[in-house]
Order: structure tokens, then C-alpha cells, then sequence
């Protein structure tokens, strides 16, 4: 079977192996024991997954749809040599065992973040946040502005409040809801992957398919929500203090650039940074590992 390679692969599969290592091999300073697998439990019957390295000030990494803790390995270890680098796997995200509850969206996400951080005791934290990741991480500074150091948001997916969620994304949770009311969470992943090209998901090696499978849960949760896509208040938005980092991928489709321009609009200038990352669209943190993280380490040095 023919294989693609990660430059070959459309929008839609790049946002769903997401959840992959983002970077090829372990950094320089990397410990070569993996961390300890934590949990926390942050409401009631809901407890997350998390590792850390390092010690100081939190970089919390918050992954992107289908990922999970994992997903930043390879970014622990370089983060770590200056920060206490923690990454974890949202509520309904491998290996979390939360039951499955209605209305999930970012909001919810964002509230487990900010029990995270209370539990964990970190503070005020800088938020790396990809994708829906980007999103939860969005309106918890709004929600807890008084636990947010910094954001670096990689193109979250808002919608803003009094917009329509738009055509494209309406069909895409149509399909995937289909799948799963039928019981079939794979055809629900494949419905995601496939959105830019038919027949996607089958390219993708098995290992790979084998991990987007095990955090269906969470696609479930989103689809089968009323509120997948919650409204973003502009004027919230406005009032963020937080100095922010916006990641755009120069390869990213039209209607991701339209948000990032928009939130580069609404965010208060002073603080505020966007960078185009070369040779990359929405899978900028696989694609592009190392250009990323030199800009994050950048905008975070001396905040």
C-alpha cells in the first residue's frame, strides 16, 4: 500500500496526526527515560492524564483533536532545560477514562484547564495551545485571565459570537455524527481526515490510524455537542492582557488565515506577536517541530 509522506498530506489529515510526536527524534537536553504518567482528578468524576519535566515557571501544552499527552513529547525536553513543561490529554482523550457527558465544547475544556492549573498549584502559566487546543486556551484567558502568563495559539478553529459556524464545518460534524449514531467511530475519524481528499485515512500506515483511534472518544464528544464550535466574544477577546503569540501556517487554508486575522485584530497590540511559520499549514508543530519551538522559546524569554 502506497503511503503519504507529511508534505504530501492534505489539511485534513495533517489536523488529525496531530497527534504525533512533533519532531523526529529526541532534542538535545531530552531525559532518556520518559516521564512519569501522572493523573489529577479536576471535577467531579473527571480525571486527566499529564507528564512534566523540568522545573520554574509552567509551560502547559495543550494538544489539538484526535491527539493527546503524548503528542508533545519531543518538545518536553528542550522546554524543560528552562521551564517545568507539562503536557496533558484533554478530558476525553487517551488514556482519560471520563464518561462521556452532553455539551462539550472549548468552554468545558477551558474549565478543566483552569482546574489543572489550580490542582498542580502552578500559578500564572504560559499556554501553548494547538488547533481546538488553541481554543480551550482562548477562553480560559478570557474566563481566568488570572492564570494566564502568556498565549501561543497555533490557528485555533473560533467562531466568533454572532457568526455563523459556517457550511463546511456544519457537514463535517453532520458526517462524523452519522458515523457514530451508526457505531462506527472509525468511518467518524475517516469522515475528518477525509474532508480535503477522499481515501486519506487508508493511506495513513496503521500505527498511525491506531493512534487517532484511540482518542474517538473525544471526536464523539465534540459532534454530538450543540455547542462544538461556542461563540468567542469579540470584546472578551479585546480585554486580553496576556501578551500572545499567533502561529499561522503560510500554507494554511483561507478560511484559517480569515480567524488569524481576525484574533490579530482584536488582541491588544502592545504583546502581541504573529509569525508565519514556512512551509507549513495547520500541522505547522508536526510539520515544522523546530521552527516553532525556536519562536515560542523566543516570545516566552524574560516573560
Amino acid at each position: 500500500m502506497n503511503t503519504l509522506s507529511h508534505k504530501e498530506l492534505p489539511l485534513a489529515a495533517v489536523i488529525a496526526m496531530a497527534l504525533l510526536p512533533m519532531g523526529a527524534s529526541p532534542s538535545a537536553g531530552q531525559e532518556d527515560e520518559p516521564p512519569r504518567l501522572k493523573k489529577v482528578g479536576v471535577a467531579d468524576g473527571v480525571e486527566l492524564h499529564y507528564v512534566e519535566r523540568g522545573k520554574g515557571v509552567a509551560v502547559l501544552f495543550i494538544h489539538a483533536s484526535l491527539g493527546d499527552y503524548s503528542t508533545w513529547d519531543a518538545q518536553l525536553g528542550p522546554f524543560a532545560g528552562a521551564y517545568r513543561a507539562i503536557t496533558y490529554s484533554r478530558r476525553y482523550n487517551y488514556p482519560n477514562t471520563n464518561k462521556l457527558r452532553p455539551k462539550h465544547s472549548a468552554v468545558v475544556e477551558a474549565e478543566d484547564l483552569a482546574a489543572l492549573v489550580k490542582k498542580l498549584d502552578l500559578g500564572k502559566v504560559h499556554l501553548v495551545g494547538h488547533s481546538y487546543g488553541a481554543y480551550a486556551a482562548l477562553f480560559l484567558a478570557v474566563k481566568h485571565p488570572e492564570l494566564v502568563r502568556t498565549l501561543t495559539l497555533a490557528e485555533p478553529p473560533v467562531v466568533f459570537a454572532g457568526d455563523p459556524v459556517g457550511d463546511a464545518k456544519e457537514r463535517l460534524v453532520k458526517r462524523a455524527r452519522g458515523a457514530f449514531e451508526k457505531g462506527d467511530s472509525e468511518d467518524a475519524i475517516r469522515a475528518i481526515v477525509d474532508t480535503s481528499r477522499d481515501g486519506t485515512y487508508d493511506k495513513i500506515p496503521e500505527p498511525f490510524r491506531k493512534r487517532l483511534r484511540r482518542n474517538a472518544l473525544e471526536l464523539e464528544a465534540l459532534v454530538t455537542s450543540d455547542d462544538t464550535y461556542p461563540g468567542l466574544d469579540r470584546a472578551a477577546v479585546r480585554r486580553i492582557a496576556a501578551p500572545t503569540l499567533l502561529l499561522s501556517g503560510e500554507k494554511s487554508q483561507p478560511s484559517q488565515k480569515a480567524i488569524d486575522d481576525e484574533l490579530e485584530r482584536l488582541l491588544p497590540e502592545k504583546g502581541r506577536r504573529r509569525i508565519v511559520v514556512r512551509d507549513a499549514d495547520h500541522g505547522m508543530w508536526f510539520q515544522q517541530p523546530e521552527a516553532c519551538r525556536k519562536e515560542v522559546l523566543a516570545f516566552l524569554r524574560g516573560k
